[in-house]
């Protein structure tokens, strides 16, 4: 089988630290956890960042930059920068694709609207094509997020429609509460509705995580772990660390004797363009 992509979720745009005691919030959190998470075997980093004062998920480009030049100076990692914004506070499309003006590697593509955070995550047809341009004129390659079959369904439109390149990524999301749950037979469902070019890695949210890793490794598909996701290591444990996840998730793959991809075995893989 192809090796395995480690992608770490740092930290999303909501969890407080009365849930989440040990999440990365400033920069420098994140990009330390960034550098360690790749230390301990994550190919890719997905990032967000905070804002300073109301510590929730934040597009400010000035805030990017404090993670992204850290990385790029110190690491080799593939960086995936966020989109998304806040989700259910939906921000102006300017502001939500302002991170692309670093030229990530890869970025987050959420194909479609759903419930998020008690309030609707809107995604329209407009948003999606406006970020599908700016993508590939950066030469971006979008992380297709996929909480159900309707976003896989609207990616396979907008590749026939010229929008969306091959080979497609598609991670699958699953298990939060308004979409798909995080099972076998979601995981199933959806594999079979992408084209057999397209690669594929899994989120299972909560408790959910490392059964849908193992399924992936079973599968020959790709993993996320982190702490935008689980914040647990074991039921009732808490990480202290992103990199602890990584650690449990190329344990993991050890023994089931799936070799764990370098970012540049990742970016061959996915087909990546190396931003300089």
């Amino acid at each position: 089988m192809e090796k395995v992509i480690i992608t770490a979720a740092i930290t999303g745009s909501r969890m407080q630290r009365d849930i989440a005691p040990h999440i990365p919030i400033t920069p420098e959190e994140i990009a330390q956890s960034a550098i360690e998470s790749w230390e301990a075997g994550a190919a890719v980093v997905h990032i967000h960042v905070r804002d300073p004062e109301t510590l929730m998920g934040s597009q400010d480009i000035n805030l990017f930059r404090r993670v992204v030049e850290p990385l790029r100076a110190k690491t080799d990692v593939v960086i995936c920068l966020t989109t998304s914004g806040v989700p259910g506070l939906n921000l102006p499309t300017e502001e939500r694709l302002a991170p692309l003006v670093l030229k990530p590697e890869m970025a987050s593509f959420d194909a479609g609207s759903i419930n998020l955070g008690g309030k609707p995550f809107i995604n329209t047809n407009e948003f999606l094509d406006e970020a599908a341009r700016i993508m590939k004129d950066a030469g971006v390659k979008p992380e297709i997020e996929a909480f159900d079959l309707g976003m896989i369904i609207t990616t396979l439109r907008m590749r026939d429609e010229g929008k969306l390149d091959d080979p497609l990524h598609f991670q699958f999301v699953l298990g939060t509460p308004a979409g798909s749950p995080a099972t076998p037979k979601s995981l199933l469902h959806f594999y079979d509705h992408i084209p057999r070019n397209a690669t594929w890695s899994t989120i299972g949210i909560g408790r959910r995580q490392f059964d849908m890793a193992m399924m992936a490794l079973i599968m020959g598909g790709h993993i996320r772990v982190g702490m935008e996701d689980n914040i647990h290591l074991s039921q009732g444990v808490l990480a202290r660390t992103n990199a602890e996840l990584v650690e449990k998730a190329v344990a993991m793959c050890r023994a089931y004797g799936r070799e764990v991809a370098t970012p540049d075995e990742a970016r061959a893989i996915l087909g990546l363009r190396k931003q300089l």
